[in-house]
């Protein structure tokens, strides 16, 4: 009896100290915090601009430009890698827009800077100055009368300022006036009255300042006509003062 009692307690105490070396135990260490990760890389910066911006054809104007954090720069079109900082001048021979690209851990940014070229507009070609004798036949303008006057009726002074100035456009060209009527009324008489119209467009045009000595006189009364049939369109045809060309 005494012998179990004993052994019971023996067990309890070994029980025990079991229990007791157990919680003596170190527990096992926490482990560390994670670091933080890396900062990212800082985004690279640029900036380009063109002093002046507006230029004429032919000038130049001065690119100046900026980066930071940029491992590569490239300024185009037509200049290439550049620094982080400087500056170009250039002669474009047309607008163009530069841009600056700036490459680097942080990434890509562009920078552009416009640069307007005004182009200098021709003056329009002038047309090629005609011939004399084509010039004449284009622009020389005859003048017509009523039956039996010599006044200028106001479509003649019309053609007759028309023809003073291509005179006044070929100084080196000089006229004969012809005087000319219709077949009514006798030789001796239209001869008179071709004589009076062609001296008053003569002096029409010397009142419009046409040198009176580019200009000669002559009447064919109703001997030369320019129309045979017998009727009113016909004789108008023929009473003029007709300008000749002088060789």
């Amino acid at each position: 009896m005494n012998l179990r009692r004993g052994m019971r307690w023996s067990g309890i105490l070994l029980l025990l100290l079991l229990v007791t070396l157990a919680g003596c135990k170190k527990k096992p260490a926490a482990p560390p915090p994670t670091p933080p990760p890396p900062p990212a890389p800082a985004a690279p910066t640029a900036t380009l601009r063109a002093t002046p911006s507006v230029i004429e054809q032919g000038q130049s104007t001065t690119l100046s430009w900026n980066s930071t954090n940029a491992t590569e720069l490239q300024l185009a079109p037509g200049i290439g890698s550049v620094g982080p900082q400087g500056s170009t001048a250039v002669t474009p021979e047309r607008s163009t827009t530069y841009t600056l690209t700036a490459t680097g851990p942080g990434g890509r940014q562009e920078a552009s800077a416009r640069v307007t070229v005004n182009v200098a507009v021709p003056p329009p070609a002038r047309p090629a100055r005609i011939s004399l004798e084509e010039a004449f036949v284009q622009r020389i303008r005859h003048a017509f009368f009523d039956f039996d006057k010599a006044d200028l009726r106001p479509d003649a002074r019309v053609a007759l300022t028309q023809s003073a100035e291509f005179l006044r456009e070929y100084p080196e060209a000089r006229v004969l006036i012809e005087g000319h009527c219709d077949e009514r009324g006798s030789t001796e008489y239209n001869l008179g009255l071709g004589d009076r119209r062609a001296n008053a467009a003569k002096d029409f045009l010397v009142s419009l300042g046409i040198s009176a000595s580019r200009i000669q006189t002559v009447s064919y009364g109703k001997e030369r006509p320019f129309c045979f049939e017998s009727n009113e369109e016909c004789w108008q045809e023929n009473r003029r003062a007709h300008f000749v060309l002088v060789r």
